[in-house]
């Protein structure tokens, strides 16, 4: 299970307090892959940081019972001075999984070529963000979180990177952050929409889609 429980976050902005995430509790279902809708600014990235355990919240807290893939796309938590193979040896080891199996599935998904025996902080940042999604897809989640990684890199891997997290939905439950209303449509079966700092849950992604449209349609009369 991952739920968020009176979760609070608010960022300082000069002398005022912005409130991204009010007081927000919320079970996310298991095999079911949820979409995060949000215009910019609504606090999305936050939101799945914190879910991550990257950010910690004012207040509230995150209840993680399964396991939990750190966002995708996201190399933050590596070491720079590490090579790519010595970085998922070292997160197999963290995660108990065999260490060949995930280094071999890291570096046939990332192609990063010799690159992958130099150190991370060699790497461009679209190789950075290839390599995390590569080895997030070599362990196996019960839960993947997924911030509008899919749509980085060239057309070749955005569809390799596709397929994958097509087989994954199978197994796992995905957390799928987007302002894209196509990328949640094809990935999610149901959706949620963050405004205001609340989180409004839909079953059904057209609900989802109307209030979403609603918002930015405010947002551009204002």
């Amino acid at each position: 299970m991952i739920a968020l429980e009176n979760v609070t976050k608010s960022y300082g902005l000069g002398d005022q307090t912005h409130r991204v995430l009010n007081n927000i509790s919320f079970s996310f279902p298991y095999r079911k892959s949820v979409g995060i809708l949000g215009a910019n600014g609504a606090g999305k990235s936050t939101l799945i940081k914190i879910i991550g355990g990257a950010e910690r919240p004012d207040s509230g807290r995150v209840i993680r019972t399964s396991r939990l893939s750190w966002p995708m796309g996201y190399s933050g938590g590596f070491q720079g001075t590490l090579t790519g193979r010595e970085n998922a040896r070292f997160v197999a080891r963290i995660y108990g999984a065999p260490f060949d199996e995930v280094e071999r599935k890291t570096n046939e998904f990332a192609e990063l070529g010799q690159y992958f025996d130099r150190p991370l902080s060699s790497y461009s940042a679209g190789m950075k963000s290839r390599f995390a999604m590569s080895l997030s897809y070599a362990l196996d989640f019960e839960y993947y979180l997924v911030d509008e990684a899919l749509e980085t890199g060239d057309a070749r891997l955005k569809e390799k990177f596709r397929q994958i997290f097509k087989e994954r939905r199978q197994t796992s439950s995905v957390i799928l952050v987007s302002h894209n209303e196509q990328t949640i449509r094809k990935n999610c079966d149901v959706a949620t929409v963050l405004h205001q700092g609340k989180l409004h849950y839909f079953d059904n992604l057209d609900d989802a889609f109307m209030l979403y449209r609603k918002i930015l349609f405010k947002k551009i009369a204002a």
